[in-house]
């Protein structure tokens, strides 16, 4: 491969040199290169990577390339691995170019990150690849004797495609003694051969003359072609057409139509009849192109328009034509007619997106170069003359880098959320007359940018939950948008971390990362926890992430799920309560209060009380609101002592709860000063914080314990004082009980008969209280109760007598056996009459002693 590329670049190299023009020089801003025709694929041109000043290795990383219009040939390729161009195919210059002059390629060379764009310009120089060629071998020509020395002949020009000195440069004519060989130059610098005669013909002499005219082109090696000429000799026609003028010009617009005039040719010819009348034609070397274009009246001379004309296409067309009359030996004129071609404004501008960058950043910088846009008119002058612009309101513009080359660029910030796309209208028009516009519509999307934090559709949520919830059942559910899309709108929910009742809130509530449903952990209770709230986070999956919080206030519902708690009175010992009622109380006495609680809330707390059950419905009633319980009526001598009536407390929920309790009311003559079970009760914290009935409880409460120990330091001091008394004036000991007399109204205590109350064995001295009343004459009764007996309802009964002024040893006091058998006995006191234990205290406080003597025995 490398001997190969060795054959193929020495001779182009060795060519260069000799034919005079440099391989590389740079003018006007690009790069221009010099390669000849005809070279292999795979030929070196330039190395574009050290021209231009690239790194190679990054111009495959780069996208290094030759930007060329869609359907066009590759004639030359770049390597990117080393920066090389080459030559992709054969080139030929007489295809590519089909005018004379300098054949040049114009290369675009595009370079992206960043975006560059260099114009490089490569001729393609002749070489002598082509011999000169006549359009006929052989050919004829008749030449009149009486043709006079020194008269010229024009002879068909040989043609060779190359150009320059490869082109034919010179003719030659085999040696002969009749004619010579003249060789003329034309305007353009063609050469074409005319026979000149140097002796009088004689036809009758001879009448056929054969000579070999060779056309030599200027290459090196030359080349040459050959045509064979038969010179006929005939009888004289002395006069030749001629011409007005030897070379004619006329303009035509290039969008003239089929059949247009173009120039009417002349000739007259002084001879008579047949060799007076003249035929036009085209001469033999007239192009090929031209006999398509143009058509000649062989009788008018009339020059019409046969084809379409295309002035980006040649501007220029030379017409040879000759005219010659029809007489024998006739001589053929020629005459050139310059057809200048007049440019129409008949080709719209062409948009050709050359590199386009897409999609776009919404970040992108102002300035951010999304294409780069080729205009092309292949119109001249003003025709040919391109503004380009794009669509209104849109934040993009263009910028010329290049003649026809524009980059289109960002004039501001995007945003994908108010615009995801844009379609660029660009629009290039020339400044022909009318002038000619081409739209071409550009589509421009907008990459994504996670520059938008998810925003939630509510600023916080309220929920409401009915406790006693079943764990896991859906409760509410968030949702959060993200205007960002794909991967920075796709949201995953989370609860942030916190505490609730010093549990985690992971405990309570969880949510669906996907969809934002939150579940209950757990069952609710409205008496233990009322609102709670948390912080739920969207955050999207864009880098980085974005996210956002959100308060939900989950407030639980009350449920009529705890029954009323009955507070006051209390039940004694696992019994029923007890209250005392005096039997001369009036209509509307309160007895008491029954207080309750429910740790429900609402209508579910709401209470109401009602008489369920009574011993005489007649006789008490309870209040539903408050609960008091009052007397209807006064009581009568027939109404039982013993009262029992079931008060119920029902809720207002749905369904309702309730709850009982047994009161049992003692009907007694006088009430004692002490306190009752209305009052003995405590509020459970429920109770204390959720009704307002707490403060009246402990209103109560305090002002009852303060009577009650006022009470006590009263009773205290008066027990003490009696004491002190009964020891001085009576002389009543703890040992010993003597009988006092001392007169003292009846009472309506306790009656018995002469017994003497006793402490059990074990148990200290017990307060003698006499009990005066009821008993035989010359008995004191006394009630001895210990210390336990407020735990115990037993009392201990013994007879005691006085001491007699016989006695004379007290040891022989009557023993107990002596006495009443009852003494012996312990007597169980009626439970259903004895008084509540709160009051049992209260009559070891009384001490009442009466003594009543008998005169005998």
């Amino acid at each position: 491969a490398g001997f190969r590329l060795g054959q193929l670049f020495f001779p182009s190299l060795l060519f260069l040199l000799l034919s005079g023009h440099p391989a590389l020089h740079q003018a006007g801003g690009q790069l221009r290169y010099a390669v000849p025709e005809e070279l292999e694929h795979g030929a070196f041109v330039a190395n574009l990577g050290e021209d231009l000043g690239l790194d190679v290795s990054t111009l495959s990383a780069r996208r290094f390339r030759i930007v060329s219009r869609a359907g066009a040939r590759q004639h030359l390729e770049v390597n990117l691995e080393n920066g090389i161009l080459f030559v992709n195919e054969r080139i030929d210059r007489e295809e590519v170019c089909e005018a004379g002059g300098a054949c040049l390629l114009h290369l675009q060379l595009l370079v992206e990150n960043p975006l560059e764009l260099y114009r490089v310009e490569v001729e393609v120089l002749d070489i002598n690849d082509h011999a000169p060629t006549f359009p006929w071998q052989e050919y004829v020509l008749e030449v009149a004797e009486s043709a006079v020395i020194g008269a010229r002949f024009p002879l068909e020009s040989a043609q060779d495609p190359d150009v320059g000195t490869n082109s034919v440069h010179t003719y030659r004519l085999s040696p002969n003694g009749f004619f010579s060989l003249e060789v003329q130059t034309r305007s353009d610098a063609s050469k074409f051969a005319e026979l000149v005669l140097e002796r009088a013909l004689d036809r009758e002499q001879q009448h056929m003359h054969r000579v070999l005219l060779t056309a030599i082109d200027g290459g090196v090696p030359e080349r040459s072609g050959t045509a064979h000429i038969l010179i006929k000799v005939l009888d004289a026609n002395d006069n030749v057409p001629v011409f007005d003028q030897p070379s004619y010009g006329v303009s035509l617009p290039e969008d003239a139509p089929v059949g247009t005039l173009v120039i009417q040719l002349n000739a007259t010819d002084l001879d008579e009849g047949p060799n007076g009348e003249i035929e036009y034609s085209f001469s033999g070397h007239a192009p090929l192109r031209v006999r398509e274009l143009f058509h000649i009246e062989p009788r008018s001379g009339q020059v019409l328009l046969k084809g379409n004309l295309d002035y980006e296409r040649a501007s220029l067309h030379e017409l040879y034509v000759q005219a010659k009359d029809r007489g024998p030996s006739a001589v053929a004129v020629h005459c050139r007619v310059l057809v200048h071609l007049l440019d129409v404004n008949d080709n719209a501008p062409e948009v050709t997106l050359t590199s386009v960058s897409t999609p776009v950043l919404e970040d992108a910088p102002p300035g951010t170069v999304i294409a780069v846009i080729s205009v092309l008119d292949r119109d001249s002058g003003d025709n040919g003359h391109v503004s380009c612009e794009v669509g209104p309101d849109v934040p993009f513009e263009l910028r010329s880098s290049f003649r026809n080359y524009y980059t289109l660029v960002t004039t501001q910030a995007l945003d994908r959320e108010v615009v995801p796309e844009y379609n660029i209208s660009i629009t290039a028009q020339d400044m022909g007359s009318p002038a000619l516009l081409t739209r071409s519509t550009l589509t421009v999307p907008v990459s994504d940018v996670n520059d938008n934090a998810p925003r939630f559709l509510q600023p916080s949520y309220s929920v409401y939950v009915m406790e006693n919830n079943a764990p896991g059942a859906s409760i509410c559910s968030v949702s959060a948008l993200d205007p960002d899309c794909q991967q920075n709108a796709y949201l995953s929910y989370s609860i942030a971390d916190g505490h609730i009742h010093g549990m985690p809130v992971g405990t309570y509530v969880s949510i669906n990362s996907d969809s934002g449903h939150m579940y209950a952990l757990r069952s609710l209770d409205y008496e233990q926890i009322r609102s709670f709230q948390i912080q739920v986070q969207a955050q999207d999956a864009g880098f980085p992430p974005l996210s956002a919080n959100v308060t939900v206030h989950i407030f639980v519902l009350d449920q009529n799920d705890n029954a009323p708690v009955i507070v006051s009175p209390l039940p004694r010992n696992g019994s029923v309560a007890t209250e005392l009622v005096p039997r001369s109380a009036r209509p509307g006495y309160l007895v008491g209060t029954v207080s309750a609680v429910d740790a429900d809330a609402g209508l579910n707390s709401r209470l109401s009380y009602q008489l369920l059950q009574a011993t005489d419905f007649t006789l008490f009633s309870v209040a539903p609101d408050t609960g008091e319980l009052r007397t209807l009526r006064s009581f009568l001598e027939q109404d039982a002592t013993r009262q029992r009536l079931v008060v119920q407390v029902q809720d207002g929920g749905q369904p309702a709860l309730s709850a009982t309790m047994s009161l049992l009311l003692s009907v007694v003559e006088s009430m004692p000063q002490t306190l009752s079970d209305f009052s003995e009760f405590s509020l459970p914290p429920e109770a204390s914080s959720s009704s307002p009935l707490t403060l009246y409880l402990l209103v109560s409460l305090g002002s009852i314990s303060f009577t009650f120990l006022l009470a006590i330091l009263i009773l205290t001091a008066i027990r003490c004082r009696g004491n002190w008394r009964s020891r001085q004036d009576d002389g009543c000991s703890l040992s010993r009980c003597h009988c006092c007399p001392v007169s003292r109204p009846p009472s309506d205590g306790l009656k018995t008969s002469n017994l003497m109350a006793q402490p059990p064995a074990g148990t200290t001295a017990a307060t003698c209280l006499d009990v005066p009343g009821g008993g035989p004459p010359g008995y004191c009764y006394k009630v001895c109760l210990g210390p336990e007996s407020a735990q115990s309802d037993f009392m201990f009964l013994k007879p005691c007598s006085p001491l007699r002024n016989n006695e004379k040893d007290p040891g022989k006091r009557s023993q107990p056996g002596q006495n009443l058998q009852v003494s012996k006995q312990i007597k169980q006191p009626n439970m259903d009459m004895l008084p509540p234990s709160t009051q049992r205290p209260a009559l070891k406080r009384y001490q009442i002693q009466h003594c009543r003597n008998r005169g005998s025995g």
